[in-house]
This record gives C-alpha cells, structure tokens and sequence, in this order.
C-alpha cells in the first residue's frame, strides 16, 4: 500500500527550484531588459515611436508559444526526422543565396516584413543533427571516417552556405559549437586540434581576402585612429559606455541612440544600456547570462542518453557563445561582428531561436525528471565513457 507525500514535501517537488526553472526567469528577465530599452530609445526611431517595441512585443509573446509547444514535443520523436531537418535547412539555406542582396548580404526569406533570417534556426538544425548523428554512431565516436569525417560534413556544409551570404560570425558560431559537441562526445583529439587549427587559418585567410572585414579587424586594432570611419560604430559605443559611467545618465535620456550609434537597437544594444543605466546593470546582465550557463551545466547532468546531453549542450553553447561574441564585441574586446545579444536584442528571428533553446530546456527538465536515479547514473557513464 503506497502513501501520498506530506504537503510540505508534495509544496517542495511542485515548487523546487530547478535549472531549466532558472533559465526561464532569467530568459524573462532579459526580454523585459529589452523591451524597456526599446521602449526608452522609442522617439530616435525613423519608423515611428513605437515601432521596434511593438514588433519585439510581438517577437516576445510568439517565442513565448513557441517555448511552450517545443516543451511539449516528444524529442525521440523528432528525432525520427533529423536527415529531413537536415536536408531542409540545406535547400533554405541555398534559396537565401538565390535573394537580391540587402546591405550586401543574403540572409532573408520571406515578404516585405514577415522576414526570418535562415541561418538563426540553421544553428539548431545542425546541432540537432549532428547530436542525433554521434548518438546514432557512439561505438565509432573513435573512428576517422564516422567519428570524424562525416560529422564535419554535417558541420561544414551549412557553415559554408552561411559564409556565402555572406555572415562570418554565424558561420564560425556553428563551426565552434560543432567541434565543442565532437569533443564533448569523445571524437579523438588527434583529429580536433589539426581540424580546428585549419578552420582557424581558412577563417583568417576569408577575412584577409574579404575588404569589408579586414577593415573591421584594423578598426578593432586601431579603433581610436579609425573613428572616423571603420571605426566608428565601436568608438561610439565605447563613448556611450564611459558617457554613463557607474550610474547611467537615466531611461530616455542618452544620446548616442540619436543617430550617433548605428545599430543601437540591435547588435549595440548593450552600449545604451551602459550609456542609460550605467556599469552596474551592464555588470548585472554579464551575470545573469554566467548563472544560465551555470544552471545548463547542472541541467546537463541529468542527461538520460548522448543524443540529449548534446542536444542540450548544443542549445547551451548556442545562447552563451553568441552573448560572450556580442558582450566582446561592444566592448571592443573582439572584432566588429553583427551579432544580436539574446533576449535583449531587436530582432524577431534571433529572439524566436531564444524560444525554441528554452522551450528544449523546458522539455528536457519534464522528461529527465522522471529517470530514476539508476538510470541517470548509467546515462553518465555512457556520456563519459
């Protein structure tokens, strides 16, 4: 004969406190971070006072929906479709490339407003693939040819489409999350380190032979003697940080969003936080963004089978990675790389990806729960063996 828990322990198991529990407050915290700043910048738009805040707003509330139908999903039975998935962003990512240029770049499908940006949602496809590809082929993580080779086709060929756009920054994300879910899976490091030493030097040799982004590595080196030009965007955000100083110079009363910081809205969007709310807000979301890789980490324990600790690990690798480029490159850190920061961004693509991550952890958190202890212990060592 069982019996029921006592309330306090049935209050404590409803109400505890877990990972994917954490990443979805500080998910919420920055969206809201977000749309306050958008809404402060709202007057210095072209496109109207509340233009981006009402698109955002909308952004926000279908990532949320799609958060909470990928909760939902049976993972193992989507996976069932991963060499669908793959050739379908394949042939989107070859139909971007066929787009009349905007800015100089291919990145958009779509009409007029309802836009997305494939290769936010190729990240995840290639992560799910690749995550559902070493699972598949876990006895042969050692050999050249499966445990190798065809993993950096499946890493490859995407990334070389998303180059072609041309996007730098996307194409070398997915290339460092991919070799990071082979090391994570156990491929031999005799063949990572070479491997990641040449798409090093392949990657340097694309942007010497590329002048719009040789320009930006010498802005980056010389960004005081390129203010003028290349250098522009960076010194203006730099300019906004030390304008706020510690305290910030208050909501709506910063100046460099009034057309002196191009892109403030979208990938500089931190430097007028700086600028209004001043270092400790901006130290405030640095921490947030360590605490969600804090919280993934721990999540990943829990981890029943190699296909979902990489799957997670890969959304995990996705969110962080893209806020640390971001992070360095506003800060002057890192080369400029148009790169969204997540969840605080304008940029509905971008934010919709965001939903989909955590509505993986959320799945994951449902699911993993109910492994018992014996199984979790025997998924580790599969993991680890």
């Amino acid at each position: 004969m069982t019996t029921s828990p006592p309330p306090a322990d049935r209050f404590r198991t409803r109400f505890s406190v877990t990972p994917a529990a954490v990443l979805i407050v500080c998910a919420l915290a920055l969206s809201l971070l977000g749309l306050t700043i958008l809404f402060s910048a709202s007057a210095a738009f072209r496109q109207g006072a509340y233009f981006y805040l009402n698109k955002q707003l909308a952004g926000v509330v279908v990532a949320a929906g799609l958060c909470f139908v990928v909760s939902r999903l049976d993972l193992d039975y989507v996976r069932r479709y991963a060499w669908w998935i793959a050739g379908a962003v394949v042939v989107l990512l070859l139909l971007v490339l066929l787009t009349h240029p905007i800015n100089g770049s291919r990145r958009w499908l779509g009409f007029g407003a309802a836009r997305v940006q494939v290769s936010e949602f190729a990240k995840l496809g290639v992560v799910f693939c690749l995550a559902h590809y070493l699972a598949l082929n876990q006895s042969r993580i050692g050999d050249f040819k499966h445990g190798f080779i065809w993993p950096l086709v499946i890493i490859g060929v995407p990334a070389m489409l998303i180059q072609r756009e041309p996007d730098f920054g996307s194409a070398a994300l997915i290339g460092v999350v991919g070799l990071t879910l082979l090391f994570l899976a156990g491929a031999r490091l005799r063949y990572l380190i070479p491997a990641g030493a040449l798409a090093v030097v392949g990657f340097v040799a694309l942007v010497i032979n590329d002048p719009i982004r040789l320009k930006r590595v010498l802005a980056f080196l010389d960004p005081e003697g390129t203010k003028q030009g290349v250098g522009y965007q960076n010194w203006q955000a730099l300019l906004a940080f030390a304008s706020g100083g510690p305290d910030g110079v208050g909501l709506g009363q910063g100046r460099q969003q009034l057309n002196f910081l191009p892109e403030a809205h979208t990938d500089m969007i931190l430097a007028i936080v700086g600028e209004e709310l001043g270092l400790w807000f901006t130290l405030g979301i640095v921490i947030v963004f360590t605490v969600m890789l804090i919280a993934g980490l721990i999540h990943l324990r829990r981890a029943p089978n190699l296909f979902q600790f990489l799957l997670v690990a890969g959304c995990l690798l996705l969110m962080c990675v893209q806020a640390i480029i971001n992070l360095g490159v506003v800060t002057a850190l890192l080369p400029n790389k148009g790169m969204p920061l997540p969840f605080i961004s304008a940029g509905l693509s971008n934010l919709l990806l965001m939903g989909i991550l955590i509505g993986i952890f959320l799945n994951t958190q449902r699911t993993w729960s109910r492994a018992s202890l014996p199984e979790r212990a025997r998924a580790m060592r599969e993991v680890l063996a």
